[in-house]
């Protein structure tokens, strides 16, 4: 049997497509592909790679002025997206969900990333990439 690979104090079993923090567990759902379609979806949205091929960035307005709202690392299981954010709201959500960390190499002050592990419904995570959206693109 392959080992269970994880992150952090995540730990996702061989072959089971279930995550497990502690003694909690969350079905890893959503695609790369998937979250992209709907981040694109957005108006004006575009797909860029300005820091190399290792991380989908999505921006919003005309170049070169056009500003980020979201993030996707590529080839990462399970899929994690950092978003643009209110700075208290940031703070409430990473209390709320053990899957919401400060933005991986972005301010922390204003940028969240999410493990798409499911724990955070994907309704949640649709609120928060238009919030994204709306903050870059005022």
């Amino acid at each position: 049997m392959a080992p269970a690979v994880g992150i952090g104090n995540f730990r996702m079993g061989a072959g089971d497509g279930v995550l497990r923090c502690g003694q909690i567990k969350y079905n890893s759902f959503m695609t790369h592909k998937e979250v992209e379609e709907y981040v694109l979806s957005m108006p004006n949205a575009k797909l860029d790679y300005p820091f190399g091929k290792d991380v989908a960035v999505y921006k919003v307005g005309a170049d070169p002025k056009a500003k980020m709202f979201a993030l996707i690392p590529e080839g990462k299981e399970p899929t994690r997206i950092s978003l643009k954010c209110d700075p208290l709201l940031a703070i409430t959500l990473r209390e709320k969900y053990e899957t919401v960390v400060p933005g991986y190499h972005l301010n922390k002050k204003h940028w969240n990333t999410i493990i798409l592990t499911g724990q955070m419904p994907w309704e949640e995570v649709q609120d928060l990439i238009r919030l994204s959206y709306n903050l870059a693109s005022s």
